[in-house]
């Protein structure tokens, strides 16, 4: 996901990622970490908005989300589908307030996450 969201110009605060967490510094798209975060959730996808180093709005705006992977890969998802989800991710934030991007991705998201049902794998032993 880290290297999709790079290709599609989005900054990483590491330059990339160690670990399952990412902070997305998105001051150069235009878009607050507040207004990515309540975008993406319409789209199906859960970030946090958060604070990032230079930090130029308050902490309840912020210019930056945290994306985090557990939920992702505790449900199976593999490289595949992490660079999908970093291109869900570029459409709503290229069109934030758009509720016709938001809607047709977030019909993606459940087609995608049914592929991935929770507790696949525990609830067929």
């Amino acid at each position: 996901m880290a290297g999709e969201l790079m290709e599609r110009g989005f900054t990483l605060v590491s330059g990339g990622t160690d670990n399952h967490l990412m902070l997305v510094d998105l001051r150069s798209k235009g878009v607050t970490g507040k207004v990515a975060e309540k975008a993406l959730e319409r789209a199906g996808i859960t970030v946090n908005k958060n604070t990032v180093p230079g930090e130029t709005e308050s902490p309840f705006v912020t210019s930056g989300v945290r994306i985090g992977t557990p939920a992702l890969t505790t449900r199976g998802l593999g490289e595949d589908e992490m660079r999908t989800i970093g291109a869900f991710i570029d459409r709503v934030i290229q069109k934030p307030d758009d509720e016709d991007v938001a809607r047709t991705v977030r019909g993606e998201v459940a087609e995608l996450c049914s592929r991935f049902p929770l507790y696949g794998e525990w609830a067929r032993s």
